[in-house]
């Protein structure tokens, strides 16, 4: 089966085209961001650096073409109250970022790809809640197997004492939908960890669509598939065996996810709220 690319029709993986170095302190295994193996992948692309998270933005999806984590124990022992300010990010141009009115009745949650419940402080809660930290996710997937990913791979972190994690989605197919004609809508979303305390790893793979189906694969099948190397400090040998990873337990923190779905509620609120105080002003 050949998988094609929207960004440039097939995978092509040859040697790095994109410096591994990072800005972003503290995020990545061995301060290494991964590498863009794909020309087409750099295009228009910038990184970006928050408090607890970092990603590649694409100005092409208008999405990330992925959020990097630096998972721990204690870092997880506090966990602030979820904020819900979903904002455009305003780092970015205005013609290669996300806005609301592309998520506004769209059908398709505003899915983190770094989650609102590994946030501990309310400065982290507002940057996870940029646009530019989000993907087009089908509601049941994103509150149902996905959010229990995420939930076990909290769960994982307080067992090994610190994960590696980078989320991120795939643009496989010849057709790839897109909201508002503007950002690309991901046919498969992956979450890759890495141990460093075993130097093995592995990356949950699931489709953008509803049910509780998942996989369990190699980051060396991941790489290929995303045209991405993802650890580029992770051994090669230790890349093509996957790791045994947690099954998602179901109803892990379905919670988290009560407030991403696409009817945009807090953004029709905030509307309001404009508009009162245009009113009040003039």
């Amino acid at each position: 089966m050949k998988f094609f690319n929207v960004f440039i029709g097939s995978i092509i993986l040859s040697t790095t085209l994109f410096s591994s170095s990072t800005q972003c302190q503290g995020i990545y295994y061995g301060n290494e961001a991964p590498d863009i193996l794909n020309t087409k992948l750099e295009t228009k692309t910038k990184e970006l650096c928050y408090t607890s998270f970092a990603l590649m933005h694409s100005g092409v999806s208008r999405t990330a073409l992925w959020s990097a984590e630096h998972l721990t124990r204690e870092g997880l022992q506090s966990k602030s109250k979820r904020s819900n300010d979903f904002h455009p990010e305003e780092q970015l141009s205005s013609n290669e970022r996300s806005e609301l009115s592309d998520y506004s009745r769209s059908g398709y949650d505003r899915g983190h790809l770094s989650p609102s419940a590994d946030m501990s402080t309310k400065a982290a809660q507002h940057e996870c809640f940029t646009l530019a930290n989000m993907v087009p996710q089908n509601g049941d997937n994103n509150r149902g197997i996905w959010a229990d990913i995420e939930g076990t791979t909290r769960q994982l972190t307080k067992s090994k004492g610190e994960l590696y994690v980078i989320t991120g989605p795939l643009f496989i197919g010849s057709s790839i939908q897109r909201l508002k004609g503007r950002v690309f809508v991901p046919t498969k979303i992956y979450k890759a960890i890495y141990d460093p305390s075993s130097g093995q790893g592995a990356a949950y793979l699931v489709n953008n669509a509803a049910g509780r189906d998942y996989e369990v694969i190699s980051i060396s099948e991941l790489e290929k598939m995303a045209g991405i190397r993802l650890f580029p400090k992770m051994s090669a040998s230790a890349k093509q065996t996957a790791m045994d990873l947690p099954v998602p337990q179901e109803g892990n923190s379905h919670s988290s996810h009560s407030n991403s779905s696409n009817t945009n509620k807090d953004e029709d609120i905030f509307r309001i709220i404009e508009k009162l105080f245009k009113w009040m002003v003039h």
